[in-house]
């Protein structure tokens, strides 16, 4: 039986688990990976006090190896269901393995939204990517579009152009949502176009990608775009679905959380980072609000 068991390898699990190890509880952390979504920064993370400017994955080693010098139990794999027992929680993870504890904090941040369009399973991995750190230097000298227009595409796009000859940026709105120094950093580059009002409609290919259609929402036109890449960055949702029906969610699928102490509708149960109702989804605030629902855990065990 552990006293606090965390879920989730990101910066609000990490943080969590280094508060909750300084304050002597027997803790588990399961995680598939280190960093979340850090890993995904295609850009070098500017806003993190202490580093100026650092990569998502140096802070993320940086974060693993504060991790490890405290004396927390790490579990690399998925949690699958959490049941509630009567003042202790079953956590069973996809590799058969069952834990129990007597608090939780669910810290899986969120996944990758996808587009839903034909060819879009079919060629992934052939040239349809939701990560550009991971993908973008196997399409050297090659056209691409990248799907999305708020910061995340953006940023995705202002990494390729190191690699691309050109990048399109797809928005199906008919404004652009990322912020103005990114907007600016794009068009700078010289070799980002914009096209808004664009429902992609179909991913195309033979064994690799080399096209893909989108209509022209404000007219109806429908047009191909030959791109031998596509990357997809509309978006994410909360990695939770092992927690549904155990808690209260909001209309984004966020654990609904009392923001004085990240506790959820079920006692014991905590959450923060992007699996969480919080509001601003920033890799400082996941970590403030790691560090919260581990000392929030403390003294939920102390009563």
């Amino acid at each position: 039986m552990y006293d606090f068991v965390i879920i989730g390898g990101g910066p609000a699990g990490i943080t969590a688990g280094i508060y909750a190890a300084r304050q002597k509880l027997n803790t588990l952390l399961i995680t598939k990976d280190f960093g979340g979504q850090i890993n995904w920064k295609a850009v070098n993370i500017e806003n993190y006090p202490g580093f100026e400017e650092i990569s998502g994955m140096d802070l993320t080693k940086k974060f693993e190896n504060h991790l490890k010098k405290h004396n927390v139990e790490i579990q690399k794999e998925e949690v699958r269901k959490i049941e509630k027992k009567e003042n202790y929680f079953l956590i069973q993870t996809k590799n058969g393995n069952i834990f129990n504890s007597k608090a939780v904090l669910v810290a899986s941040g969120a996944e990758h939204c996808s587009l839903g369009v034909s060819g879009e399973k079919e060629f992934l991995g052939k040239g349809v990517s939701y990560c550009t750190v991971c993908d973008a230097p196997m399409f050297a000298n090659k056209n691409v579009a990248v799907v999305g227009g708020g910061n995340a595409g953006f940023e995705a796009a202002i990494t390729l152009t190191k690699w691309t000859k050109k990048v399109y940026i797809l928005e199906k709105t008919d404004q652009i949502k990322a912020d103005i120094e990114n907007q600016k950093k794009a068009e700078k580059t010289g070799r980002v176009e914009i096209i808004t009002d664009s429902q992609v409609e179909e991913i195309k290919g033979e064994n690799f990608v080399n096209s893909l259609d989108y209509f022209k929402k404000n007219t109806g036109e429908k047009i191909n775009l030959p791109v031998e890449g596509v990357f997809v960055a509309i978006g994410t949702r909360p990695a939770i679905d092992f927690v549904k029906g155990l808690v209260d969610l909001n209309e984004k699928n966020e654990i609904k959380i009392d923001f004085s102490n990240c506790q959820s509708s079920c006692p014991g149960l905590f959450a923060a980072g992007d699996a969480s109702s919080v509001a601003c989804k920033q890799i400082i605030v996941a970590a403030g609000e790691g560090a919260k629902a581990a000392l929030s855990a403390y003294y939920y065990l102390q009563k």
